[in-house]
C-alpha cells in the first residue's frame, strides 16, 4: 500500500495517469436542436406555487437519461432551472457512463443538463473504460458529474477503481472523457489529521477481467455493499 500526503495549500496532485488506459478526449455531448422529453406515470401541479411533482419519471435528452421514483421542480423550465430527484435515482451520462443515488440536485441551463450532485449512502458511480472490458467504479458521500468539463467528482469517503488498481481519499475527480484522475486530501487539511490518499496497485500479472474492484477493509460499512463497488462474479479470496 502506498500513501502519498498532499501538503497543505497545494493544488491536486494527477495520480495513476499511466495506470488508466489513456483515450483521446471527446468533445462534450452537443445538445442543440434536441428536445427534453419528461415521461412519468403520474403528475400534479400546485397552481399557487407553480411546483411540479412526478412519480416514476424519466428526463431524457440524447444519450442523457434521468429516472426516480420522485422528482419536483419549480416550473416546467429547462431554460434556467433545478430539479429534486429522489428514491433509486439513475443518470446515463456520456461516454459510457452512469450514476446510482438516493437523491439528485439537476440543473438545466440552456435547455440542456449542466450538471447533477448526487447523495446517497453511498451514491456510485460506473463507466466502461474505452478499448477495454474494464469497468472503472467509484463511491463517496457526494459525487457531482459536471457535463461542462466532463468531470465527475467523488467528495467524502471517496474510492475509485480503474477496473484492477484502487485509490481512495477525501476527494478524487476523474475526467470520464480522457480517463484522467487527479486525487487530494481535503483544503486546508491540517498536517497530522490522518487524512492521506490511498492507493493499492495490484500486480502486473494479475488477470484484470478475474480480479475486480474490492474497497479496502478500512473503508466504512456502506463502502462495501455488492452494489456499490464489489462485482457478483469477483472470486473470494
Amino acid at each position: 500500500m502506498a500513501h502519498i500526503c498532499r501538503k497543505r495549500g497545494a493544488r491536486a496532485l494527477p495520480l495513476l495517469a499511466g495506470l488508466l488506459a489513456a483515450a483521446a478526449a471527446a468533445a462534450p455531448p452537443d445538445f442543440s436542436g434536441q428536445p427534453v422529453s419528461v415521461d412519468a406515470a403520474s403528475s400534479e401541479i400546485d397552481v399557487r406555487t407553480n411546483t411540479l411533482v412526478f412519480s416514476n419519471v424519466v428526463i431524457s435528452q440524447g444519450n442523457m437519461r434521468v429516472s426516480a421514483e420522485h422528482a419536483r421542480a419549480t416550473g416546467l423550465n429547462f431554460a434556467n432551472s433545478k430539479w429534486n430527484f429522489e428514491g433509486d435515482v439513475h443518470i446515463d451520462g456520456e461516454q459510457r457512463g452512469n450514476l446510482r443515488s438516493d437523491q439528485a440536485v439537476v440543473e438545466f441551463r440552456d435547455n440542456h443538463i449542466a450538471r447533477a450532485t448526487i447523495t446517497g449512502r453511498p451514491a456510485v458511480f460506473e463507466q466502461k473504460r474505452a478499448n477495454s472490458d474494464l469497468i472503472a467504479r467509484g463511491h463517496a458521500d457526494e459525487i457531482l458529474y459536471d457535463l461542462g468539463n466532463g468531470t465527475v467528482q467523488l467528495k467524502d469517503d471517496a474510492w475509485l477503481c480503474d477496473g484492477q488498481n484502487q485509490i481512495s481519499g477525501t476527494l478524487i475527480v476523474y475526467n470520464i472523457r480522457d480517463q484522467h484522475l487527479e486525487a487530494a486530501t481535503a483544503s486546508g487539511t491540517a498536517p497530522g489529521t490522518g487524512q492521506r490518499v490511498h492507493i493499492n496497485i495490484a500486480p502486473p500479472h494479475a488477470k484484470t477481467e478475474s480480479t475486480g474492484c474490492q474497497p479496502e477493509k478500512s473503508d466504512s460499512p456502506s463502502s462495501t455493499s455488492p452494489s456499490a463497488a464489489t462485482p457478483e462474479s469477483s472470486p473470494k479470496s
